[in-house]
């Protein structure tokens, strides 16, 4: 996204926070558009399989095969990526290493859920896929002593003029990223 588009959202003054926790896939406090399954998980006596999607299936199901991206990053312990949003891409995350704190924040004006900001704590003890549609801003932590590692699929190819950067610590989302001790 270029620096006029970037200039052009609307970032809301939100409270300090964490926003709505998110604690089952049917939440009625989810951001609007967003959605939430659990990932398939096979453990056995060798470890575990998990099965992160299905295309025409799921959270992905309407994921286009000639543009649809599968991509990882690994992270380190205590490390914060934020806030990332798209125009047009949608994301579907799944943590298939460690455990991620995410951090959701809808900034979409005519979304009747612009300002609300969403907190998941989803990986190795929750494991949810995580569908984030364009203009809701996103990003994590990874929390825990280990690296985490995160699989997202797009519906689009990477295109740099279609996303843009918030800063972390962005005075309008507000976001806490400190621990909460609850």
């Amino acid at each position: 996204m270029s620096e006029a588009a970037l200039s052009e959202i609307q970032i809301p003054q939100c409270e300090r926070g964490i926003g709505k926790l998110i604690l089952k896939p049917d939440s009625p406090d989810l951001i609007a558009g967003v959605r939430v399954l659990p990932i398939a998980l096979w453990p056995d006596d060798r470890g575990y399989f998990l099965e992160i999607c299905r295309f025409g299936q799921g959270l992905v199901d309407q994921y286009p095969a000639a543009t649809t991206q599968v991509s990882a990053a690994l992270t380190y312990p205590g490390a914060i990526k934020a806030f990332h949003l798209h125009k047009h891409q949608t994301d579907v995350w799944a943590v298939v290493q460690g455990m991620f704190q995410v951090a959701l924040a809808d900034l979409r004006p005519a979304s009747p859920t612009f300002g609300v900001k969403n907190t998941f704590y989803i990986g190795q003890l929750r494991s949810w896929q995580l569908l984030i549609p364009p203009g809701v801003a996103h990003g994590y932590k990874v929390i825990g002593t280990t690296p985490a590692m995160l699989v997202y699929l797009t519906d689009r190819l990477y295109n740099p003029q279609d996303e843009g950067r918030i800063p972390y610590n962005s005075e309008g989302i507000n976001y806490d990223w400190e621990l909460q001790h609850k």
